[in-house]
């Protein structure tokens, strides 16, 4: 994608800086578009944890180029379990990073030694290459469905997103915003209500940002205003993103999905899911129960970052002195409430044979 006229991928190596790894900090948009570079494991297990990357995909493709960082310093069999594994638990929820550190070490355990590093950044560019073709695709699958609606009758088509699921969440593309992209470069008047996605505000911050970029229409809402547009008839269509998928089409998405998908089964809204394969697990069937759930700390909720009349970034507390705050960081959609999922593959229903249907060789 591109920011101001210049194209970007969310991850990037610079070969003339010895092989450091480059990210944009998200944590600094959209006030400042700061990129990190990293040169160490720890640094990239800092900005995973720490959201300063963030995306399923993304924090992947990221965690396997620091295992490549890590593996200069060392890359013996004890070392690169080591490193392996702390980077794998840096986040727990989103299935891709765990995918994506086993895909690495089943390239480097038969790798000898002395070429492990070489592999192992080979190994991470093919992730990331891979990443931009299946969203790529997803785009155009989801997009047939932007096309049908727009097809139907004048005016905009709109679609609502929750949290932050475009190409600053991926490689490249996006999972969620793919389509959307693709619709508006075709000349489809599409508008997108972008939820403001509490307490990091993903949605506000970066999807907002993202679009902006790009050109797209798009209003920022509360969290709680989707049900009130669904019942008025102005969501035609709801598409989010996802950061694990059960074998049997339960979702799990950023705090506040379920909500959305119970409003969009209430107002016959379509409720659609945008996924690569990568972050379908399919060692389980119940996302409510099986699904780790992240517990963020209570600040992400408590305070709030924004900038000022001069301009400048600062956080402020919102609750009294001496209240607790809870800080689930995502909740699971089951599938009886999802439409259908949107893979690079195809679009099925949410359901085990729909996905076996595309994905045979995982029955």
């Amino acid at each position: 994608m591109k920011i101001d006229n210049v194209p970007y991928r969310s991850v990037w190596v610079d070969v003339d800086d010895g092989w450091s790894v480059h990210i944009f900090d998200q944590t600094r948009l959209p006030w400042s578009l700061d990129i990190l570079r990293l040169t160490e494991r720890d640094q990239v297990a800092h900005a995973i944890r720490t959201m300063q990357v963030r995306g399923a995909p993304l924090i992947g493709a990221v965690a396997a180029y620091g295992l490549a960082l890590a593996l200069r310093h060392d890359s013996g069999d004890e070392a690169m379990e080591r490193d392996a594994a702390l980077l794998a638990a840096t986040r727990p929820t989103a299935v891709n990073l765990a995918w994506a550190i086993r895909r690495m070490l089943t390239r480097l355990r038969t790798t000898p030694q002395a070429d492990r590093v070489a592999a192992a950044y080979d190994e991470a560019g093919r992730i990331c290459d891979e990443d931009v073709i299946q969203n790529e695709a997803i785009g155009r699958q989801g997009l047939e469905l932007i096309e049908e609606i727009a097809a139907r009758r004048p005016g905009p088509v709109n679609i609502l997103t929750h949290c932050n699921a475009g190409w600053i969440a991926t490689v490249d593309w996006g999972t969620a915003l793919a389509p959307i992209y693709m619709a508006h470069d075709r000349g489809i008047d599409v508008h997108v209500w972008v939820d403001e996605t509490r307490p990091r505000n993903q949605g506000a911050s970066l999807t907002a940002w993202e679009l902006g970029r790009h050109g797209v229409k798009h209003t920022v809402i509360a969290d709680n205003a989707g049900g009130h547009l669904m019942q008025h008839g102005q969501v035609d269509l709801v598409i989010v993103g996802t950061d694990r998928v059960t074998r049997t089409g339960d979702v799990a998405n950023k705090i506040g999905t379920y909500l959305k998908a119970l409003a969009a089964r209430d107002n016959n809204v379509p409720f659609w899911v945008a996924l690569p394969s990568t972050t379908i697990d399919w060692t389980i069937s119940d996302g409510v129960n099986e699904i780790p759930i992240e517990e963020r700390n209570g600040r992400e909720v408590t305070h709030i970052q924004g900038r000022d009349a001069e301009g400048r970034v600062t956080g402020v507390q919102l609750v009294p002195d001496g209240s607790k705050a809870a800080n689930p960081a995502f909740d699971v959609t089951p599938a009886r409430l999802v439409t259908g999922l949107i893979t690079e593959r195809g679009r099925c229903p949410a359901t085990a044979d729909g996905l076996c249907d595309l994905f045979p060789e995982y029955v």
